[in-house]
């Protein structure tokens, strides 16, 4: 069973967010929130609240959340902002104002048993 989460428009650059998701992938939901609310980052927090909005989806279906992991977890580039900043000489400089898309699966462990 997998539960599937997305966040749109998320205004922090996908570079940003990026650097913290090797961090939590594979883990599980538990431990991964307790490993992002440990870090003074601004993706952190989002990635967070997103991981707790997926295990409030298996609750809601009636599943344990702590037997489900990260399978899953990415950011891709959003739409971006074109700001104009002034510039030497009359000129305006352009300004990308950058936002993520944020796709994150939750999957159920499997458990296969002992062998022998």
């Amino acid at each position: 069973m997998e539960h599937t989460v997305k966040l749109s428009r998320a205004r922090i650059s996908p570079i940003k967010v990026r650097q913290v998701l090797g961090l939590i992938k594979g883990k599980k939901a538990s431990e991964a929130i307790s490993i992002l609310k440990l870090m003074p980052k601004k993706s952190a927090l989002i990635l967070s609240k997103l991981i707790e909005s997926a295990v409030a989806g298996c609750l809601e279906k009636g599943e344990d959340p702590n037997k489900f992991y990260i399978k899953t977890v990415c950011a891709d580039d959003g739409i971006r902002f074109k700001r104009y900043r002034p510039m030497a000489m009359g000129r305006a400089g352009r300004i990308l104002k950058r936002t993520t898309n944020i796709k994150l699966v939750l999957a159920k462990e499997v458990d296969f048993g002992s062998k022998g």
